[in-house]
């Protein structure tokens, strides 16, 4: 990451990793392609209404990984061995604790959460099934992405693939398994989600276990370092913020969204669904960002920094516009996969409409954050983040979108707030990047 050519390695980081995270959301993609062909459209409605709610509780967490992703990069570039070793360790248990909280309290307020959505009367008992089931699985979910973004600092992108191929595979059986032979509706789609999650968690953890490296896990030294913890939680604590009160935004949208009733609700959860994947894409990009800049400004070489900005801006635009533009024109054709009925497919394409095309505006709204974490600067702009998406959205729901009740009108809202954002981050990113440049020529860097 830190010599040679860059565009080129930041492809071979990336690519695997877009593959894992689209392996990742297929997860969740197979539960609505299964209940919504051989289920019905009440209960493709009742997982689609979990899903913003499952990110609010879960993004906090997952968000702290990017912290250890950014400390193990570090330790791993400057070849501090025993320090990384401390991080991983750290990482792994501090892993397993949030996944046990987050089981208790996804199952325990499920159904408070769902009620105060508004999520109608018809689907709501399978609504709250599919997510207290689904929050049991989450002690593997956890462990496997911190042990990912371990592997992700020392640059590893291909085994999380390789692990999420099988857990993939593993949740597309045990779906149609457990819906179509042996009918359990949205308990077998959540309970397939659970035993893949826990295949790719034994795969990963057996990995860091079987390794040689300063990353090598060992369950007796398990423990929490608080300096380590400390440096974690600056980075990745602010990033977790940053997505739950994104993701809360989300769920004011579902519930305009859910206002329409149960078939809106359907076409917006297959529409999502689709418009998941090209996240998955940036978001792949926004994490070979901050890898790269991490190690970067570990040794000391701010130019290079800037050059890999350069490139991730380049790349995630050629992606998602790509992606987007297809998902546009063949969206009629995607929204099929998930379902029939023609009123359900009619919803998704207003969602489509407006949000697929631009959707290069969210990669580079989400690139400057990811470099400005890479040299340790994280509040800032989950604050800018907070003010650009929530404010926007917030303002949108309710003031503008009663006076205009359509879903191509309330999705605007995604432009709309990603332009502002990327305005704000770009000028902070301005100051931040002169105060590392600053810093690193004290120290003597490049």
């Amino acid at each position: 990451m830190c010599n040679g050519t860059i565009m080129d390695k930041l492809i071979s980081f990336s690519f695997p990793l877009m593959l894992t995270s689209i392996l990742q959301l297929m997860f969740n993609a197979v539960d609505i392609i299964v209940v919504g062909r051989f289920s019905g459209s009440q209960s493709l409605a009742a997982v689609g209404s979990t899903t913003a709610l499952i990110n609010i509780f879960t993004n906090l967490f997952i968000g702290i990984s990017l912290g250890a992703n950014v400390l193990a990069a570090r330790y791993y570039a400057a070849g501090r061995d025993k320090e990384m070793s401390e991080a991983v360790h750290t990482a792994i248990f501090l892993a397993l604790i949030s996944g046990l909280i987050m089981a208790v309290v996804g199952v325990g307020a499920s159904r408070f959460a769902l009620t105060l959505m508004g999520t109608p009367d018809d689907v709501i008992d399978l609504s709250v099934l599919y997510m207290r089931i689904y929050f049991m699985g989450m002690p593997f979910f956890m462990l496997y992405n911190y042990g990912a973004a371990i592997l992700r600092a020392v640059g590893d992108t291909k085994r999380p693939l390789f692990y999420l191929i099988a857990a993939g595979l593993a949740n597309v059986v045990l779906d149609l398994l457990l819906v179509i032979v042996i009918p359990l509706n949205v308990a077998g789609v959540a309970v397939g989600t659970v035993a893949s999650q826990m295949v790719s968690c034994i795969l990963v953890l057996r990995c860091l276990y079987r390794t040689e490296g300063s990353y090598q896990l060992r369950f007796s030294r398990l423990t929490i370092k608080s300096e380590h913890l400390k440096m974690i939680f600056q980075v990745g604590v602010p990033a977790g913020i940053q997505s739950t009160v994104i993701n809360f935004s989300n769920a004011l949208l579902q519930s305009s969204v859910n206002s329409f009733g149960s078939t809106a609700m359907a076409g917006y959860t297959a529409a999502d669904n689709i418009i998941g994947f090209l996240y998955s894409a940036v978001n792949a990009v926004t994490q070979a960002c901050m890898s790269f800049t991490s190690q970067n400004y570990s040794v000391g070489k701010p130019k290079r920094m800037d050059r890999v900005l350069v490139n991730c801006i380049i790349l995630t635009v050629s992606v998602s516009a790509a992606m987007g533009i297809g998902a546009y024109a063949f969206g009629g054709q995607l929204l099929k996969i998930y379902t029939s009925e023609a009123d359900v497919i009619r919803c998704g394409l207003e969602v489509l409409s407006i949000t697929t095309v631009p959707y290069f505006l969210c990669g580079i709204m989400d690139l400057f954050p990811g470099a400005m974490r890479g040299m340790g600067h994280s509040g800032v702009p989950m604050i800018l983040s907070v003010i650009g998406t929530v404010g926007t959205r917030i303002v949108w729901v309710y003031l503008l979108f009663p006076h205009h009740r359509s879903l191509y009108f309330l999705f605007i809202s995604y432009p709309a707030s990603w332009i502002l954002t990327i305005i704000m981050q770009a000028v902070c990113f301005y100051f931040v990047r002169k105060q590392c440049r600053m810093e690193m020529h004290i120290l003597g860097g490049e």
